[in-house]
């Protein structure tokens, strides 16, 4: 098989990118040579490289579904949010400045040739290439000069699927209404429709997919169920709204279980670091901004930020500093992870992302924060708890630790982090993803507040990761007409 395909939806969080990585764990499982590609992403979830590159989270999830380490090249523009008005903007994984939505429109100019060059290069290096497309391709005002939704297919001669969430409902008028509002030459690339998340009898539904296929002349490729396994790795911010509870809770392995609250910051990011808790039986996780809920879990998370100083306003507006220093006093736990970490330092110096200046944090660990203008995009590898550990970090504050203070984690030729219970905090993304380090924390978190809970010895994460790309695939080869799809992807 050689081939390409742009998967494109008619809103943000329509299932793009979960259908992108299942696409590709289809054709991994066929032996087809298969690359994941998204032009331009814009999200604050993210992922590096073994390069020490920075793309979404979202295309380094696609490269495992195709067997693959992450690359650059799979995500060439990243846009990560500061506020309502900018982004940083991450270009071939290493920041490139920040932008304005009226200046970034020049910028994209520059950057297309780049984007069609670096999908060229994979085109030649992989038999099948599977595009993502960003937020819909029906933005018309976006449409001059776009390179990651029709103007990348236009460029690079993609065939295109666009996929609907039932969920939301008015897939048939969003199915019909995208493909409208495209101009003949990017209709003609528009070859079928998916629909995604769908509950109840598919009889009820096969009146509107025949009416559709009249009308479009298109046909629905496929109809995808509703998928309560399907947590992990959101993509949008809408996957991790506030009061959102993650995952799927179970009953605990002992005798009692955890409640954990991560506070649901304005410009959260990686808030997968959650995730592996949520993952544990008997641990009951939550998103959220409630004062009362923070004050109660058993455990709080301060999770990373993309504007750490203009998050920690946020908190003490909302009286959330209060409620973690009196935690901290009554000694239930705190956990720092990133931005959440440098929040809970002595004073943050910050001339580089707010250009604040010299910030007081919320003087819960023996660190100040300085600053730097280069950003650290690293994987390394360590030891906590007694356990060797991995992670990722991606940060441009650099952590300044009392030589008394104890460290969360040893790496070599030093510490990273500090542990003083009931407060801890690191840089380090993805540490909670460790199986032993985490049980062993949460054992830890349990004996601080008294909880009778024990750790179930055979949750694994990377298995539990792995057996989602698998039921992505499965869904793919259950419920998508192959032929069809194979048919589209050759260009056929």
């Amino acid at each position: 098989m050689k081939g390409a395909l742009l998967v494109a939806g008619t809103t943000s969080d329509a299932g793009k990118s979960i259908l992108t990585a299942g696409i590709c764990r289809w054709l991994r499982r066929q032996g087809v040579s298969v690359a994941p590609f998204k032009a331009q992403n814009m999200s604050n979830n993210s992922a590096v490289t073994p390069d020490g590159g920075e793309i979404g989270r979202a295309q380094a999830l696609q490269a495992a579904a195709c067997g693959l380490e992450p690359s650059v090249r799979f995500n060439p523009v990243l846009l990560k949010p500061g506020s309502d008005h900018s982004s940083q903007v991450v270009v071939l994984g290493q920041p490139y400045g920040h932008v304005d939505a009226s200046n970034y429109r020049q910028l994209k100019g520059q950057l297309s040739g780049m984007v069609f060059d670096t999908l060229a290069e994979l085109r030649a290096d992989h038999d099948v290439v599977i595009c993502e497309g960003a937020g819909s391709p029906a933005e018309i005002n976006l449409r001059a000069g776009d390179f990651v939704n029709m103007g990348l297919a236009r460029a690079a001669n993609l065939p295109t699927i666009v996929v609907g969430d039932i969920d939301r409902g008015g897939v048939f008028a969003a199915l019909y209404g995208t493909l409208a509002l495209l101009d003949a030459a990017d209709q003609a690339l528009i070859r079928g429709f998916v629909i995604n998340k769908f509950r109840g009898a598919r009889s009820l539904l096969e009146p509107g997919l025949e009416m559709l296929r009249e009308r479009t002349d298109r046909p629905v490729i496929g109809v995808l169920p509703f998928s309560p396994d399907l947590w992990l790795d959101g993509e949008d911010s809408l996957s991790y709204r506030d009061g959102a509870v993650l995952g799927r809770p179970r009953p605990p392995a002992g005798t009692e279980g955890l409640t954990v609250a991560v506070v649901r910051l304005p410009r959260i990011s990686n808030a997968t670091d959650a995730e592996a808790l949520a993952a544990e039986p008997g641990v009951t996780v939550r998103l959220t901004s409630n004062p009362a809920e923070v004050a109660a879990a058993d455990l709080a998370v301060l999770p990373g930020s993309k504007a750490t100083v203009a998050d920690l306003a946020w908190l003490r507006e909302f009286g959330l500093d209060r409620v973690l220093a009196e935690r901290v006093r009554a000694g239930r736990p705190v956990f720092g992870i990133c931005g959440g970490y440098q929040m809970m330092s002595r004073v943050i110096h910050d001339d580089v992302e707010s250009r604040a200046g010299a910030v007081s944090g919320l003087g819960l660990l023996p660190v100040d924060i300085t600053f730097a203008a280069a950003k650290t995009l690293t994987r390394p590898v360590g030891d906590a708890l007694g356990s060797p550990v991995t992670g990722y970090e991606i940060h441009h504050g650099q952590a300044v630790v009392d030589d008394s203070a104890v460290p969360l984690i040893t790496v070599p030729g030093g510490g990273e982090g500090v542990l003083a219970w009931p407060v801890a905090g690191t840089h380090w993304h993805g540490l909670l993803e460790n199986d032993a380090f985490r049980r062993a924390f949460l054992v830890e978190v349990a004996g601080q507040v008294g909880r009778d809970f024990t750790a179930a010895p055979d949750t694994d994460f990377a298995g539990l990761r792995s057996r989602q790309l698998d039921l992505l695939g499965d869904l793919v080869a259950d419920y998508l007409d192959a032929d069809l799809l194979t048919a589209i992807i050759e260009g056929r």
